[in-house]
């Protein structure tokens, strides 16, 4: 490997969306930085397999007005 074209890695600490911490390496930051996770294992449907919709601005609230008409019809 060629010597001073990689970034520093060092020990930093995380932080879960449920308070729990570890201390990993990383090159993000400088040694002894935090940061705190917004979406983690724990919580994200990707890994929990709890999927919640979420309107945002009332754009789901706006497609089911849009779209309410199509589909299979009942008889």
């Amino acid at each position: 490997m060629r010597d001073g074209i990689h970034p520093e890695y060092h020990m930093i600490n995380v932080i879960m969306t449920d308070g729990s911490q570890f201390t990993t390496k990383s090159c993000m930051g400088k040694e002894g930085d935090t940061i705190r996770l917004d979406i983690d294992p724990k919580s994200h449907p990707a890994w929990t397999g709890v999927q919640r919709m979420m309107d945002t601005g009332g754009q789901v609230a706006k497609f089911n007005r849009k779209f309410a008409g199509l589909g299979a019809k009942k008889a």
